[in-house]
């Protein structure tokens, strides 16, 4: 019998998140800008929506949307100051395009798919994340956001829109 190790020592705990199939900081800076650019674009669309709409319970739902596109937006910006990075100032071109859509039941069903793509980013993004404070924070926005498009869902199904 030797005194030597049956095997080697494992370093795998010292492995960087990259290494470990984490997304790396870059990548998180990266995917938490561009979140904050399109929810700040909806948070726009929100806002305008709400004001030019003809009916009252599209005012009050895109009243809710709004306050929590800002919500997330504070949260987001809050996430990379964190991080130690720069939350962009920029919002997304999201905001244009819903915009050129003059009909509000159209531009709702548009906010919607704009909704849906922010809950795919995310489902892409939470299993990659290491930092638990993050990984909350972001969970609770998936939720939020999947509660908003039911929101969304119902308001036009009510309302007899058909894409």
């Amino acid at each position: 019998m030797s005194n030597e190790p049956a095997s080697p020592v494992c370093y795998a705990a010292d492995g960087g998140d990259a290494y470990m199939g984490y997304a790396a900081h870059d990548e998180i800076v990266a995917a938490l800008n561009e979140l904050l650019e399109a929810e700040r674009a909806g948070a726009r669309v929100a806002l305008a929506s709400a004001k030019t709409a003809d009916d009252p319970r599209q005012s009050a739902l895109m009243t809710m949307i709004r306050a929590d596109e800002a919500r997330w937006c504070a949260m987001l910006s809050r996430q990379l100051k964190r991080l130690d990075a720069t939350p962009s100032r920029r919002t997304g071109a999201f905001h244009g395009k819903a915009m050129a859509i003059a009909r509000p039941l159209e531009r709702l069903a548009f906010l919607n798919r704009g909704q849906a793509w922010v809950v795919r980013k995310l489902e892409a993004l939470l299993p990659r994340l290491r930092d638990e404070a993050l990984h909350r924070d972001l969970r609770t926005m998936l939720d939020s956001h999947r509660a908003n498009i039911a929101k969304a869902e119902d308001l036009l199904a009510a309302s007899g829109y058909a894409s």
